[in-house]
């Protein structure tokens, strides 16, 4: 059976961090086995469903890299045929007609709550005649489940789970609007999408074992299924908006890049050995489900943060000065984009967002204010040394060897170490107290530019 495996976000809101976690490990799954990999929006809530959400799913799952192999299914175009397949049902005996009203499920439910008892369908309709409803109540058509023995799910992460048929009740297919619910239209787009394997979040594996009654009901295969443990936050409980960024595309605003986030998610309940940094083809060569945990994964931003700072070193130094140039404000003109591009190399060691990256770009299109670190340094003394330091560069090349030779020579000749000569020169260039090397700033900045700030403070 050919590999296929979807993700299904219902665009309901954002696509949030353990959403993206599912559609990474249907990714490397499927890709893994040389399988394909599908999208399913679910959008069958149209009260709730905004194309706005069905955007920013798609946004965010490019960002990532998690491209669907085909154009992706909208699951609420498939309504006449999970019609379809619900009549079916109910022609073959396997599903029937229920008139309850609404006042008549709600003393329903009251009843089994005032006496403990979990607020189940009685059944009541299930062997009844339809002739005997009342008038102008439109039926749901509910599954005929099974009352006896049990419902065994053979989980790929969680092993064998089983339930007393006895504690399920008789679900509705359809609705009395003749609209599918949810438990109805996964399966059978499932089927219809020969997906052969199901990984998503354990917080689904109640519905599994209702949605396993189904396609026992039509006589079709069902898929394996993979229940994958929830993100919690690092107190334990569930990771909500408190713990920090929860969507994807806000991670993206704070600065980080799609590899890193992918990397440290599959390291969030998954694990191959020691590995830590593994690239996307490296992923897909070891994923398997054998390497996924039980237990729920906790959120760790300061290693996420980490892990960021080390992929930033390994990105190519182009696209970074594309990310700064696209963060800056307003946009900086070409000249200042080589000058960023010149001092990438220096100024992503002393990164671990984009946002830092950006930040300490800045000085290169105009001068910041002086921080409350570099103000000190620029004491009257320093001053002076760096009206001196500004007319022994007039005549120097603007490249960075000729740059140190020139620095330590004057160095030299104050009798100054040369980090006494560098710190409040690079408090004038920079604003700030750290940078790359002084002479790669030099460099960057230009002679012009350079020279005008080393004056503007030496006055």
């Amino acid at each position: 059976m050919p590999i296929r495996t979807r993700f299904a976000p219902s665009p309901t809101g954002l696509l949030h961090i353990g959403g993206a976690r599912t559609a990474l490990f249907n990714y490397l799954f499927s890709r893994h086995h040389g399988g394909a990999f599908l999208l399913r929006i679910e959008d069958t809530d149209r009260a709730r469903s905004t194309p706005e959400a069905t955007r920013v799913i798609l946004e965010g799952l490019e960002w990532l890299g998690l491209v669907p192999d085909e154009p992706p299914l909208y699951q609420s175009t498939r309504a006449a045929r999970h019609a379809e397949v619900a009549r079916e049902m109910l022609a073959a005996g396997r599903a029937y007609q229920c008139f309850c009203t609404a006042e008549e499920l709600a003393a329903m439910r009251a009843q089994a709550i005032a006496e403990g008892r979990p607020p189940r369908y009685d059944g009541r309709w299930r062997d009844r005649d339809p002739r005997e409803a009342p008038p102008g109540v439109a039926p749901t058509i509910r599954l005929r489940a099974p009352r006896e023995g049990e419902t065994l799910v053979r989980d790929l992460v969680q092993g064998e789970v089983r339930v007393a048929n006895a504690e399920l009740d008789d679900l509705i297919l359809l609705r009395s609007d003749a609209s599918p619910t949810y438990l109805h239209a996964v399966v059978v787009d499932d089927h219809d999408m020969a997906i052969s394997h199901v990984i998503r979040g354990d917080d689904h594996l109640t519905n599994t074992f209702r949605q396993a009654q189904i396609y026992q009901a039509m006589g079709w295969e069902a898929p394996h299924f993979a229940h994958i443990p929830l993100i919690h936050g690092a107190d334990g409980a569930k990771l909500s908006k408190r713990h920090g960024a929860v969507s994807v595309l806000e991670f993206r605003e704070q600065g980080f890049l799609p590899e890193a986030l992918c990397n440290y998610l599959l390291r969030l309940g998954w694990g191959h050995g020691d590995a830590e940094i593994l690239s996307r083809e490296a992923a897909i060569e070891l994923f398997d489900l054998g390497g996924v945990g039980r237990a729920a994964a906790r959120m760790d931003y300061a290693k996420l943060t980490h892990l960021n700072g080390v992929w930033l070193r390994r990105a190519d130094p182009d696209r970074l000065t594309d990310e700064v140039m696209r963060r800056l404000t307003p946009p900086p003109d070409e000249a200042a984009r080589e000058r960023i591009a010149a001092l990438m190399p220096g100024l992503r060691e002393r990164a671990k967002t984009l946002v830092e990256l950006t930040d300490n770009a800045a000085f290169l299109v105009r001068m910041p204010p002086l921080s409350p670190k570099a103000a000190a340094l620029l004491d009257a003394p320093a001053r002076r040394m760096l009206a001196a330091l500004a007319a022994a560069l007039q005549t120097v090349p603007f490249e960075p060897a000729a740059l140190d030779a020139a620095l330590r020579a004057f160095a030299a000749a104050e009798g100054r170490k040369l980090g006494e000569v560098a710190q409040p020169l690079r408090a004038a260039l920079t604003g700030s107290t750290s940078s790359p090397g002084i002479e790669a700033v030099l460099a960057a900045l230009g002679a012009e530019a350079a020279l005008a700030r080393i004056r503007a403070v030496a006055t």
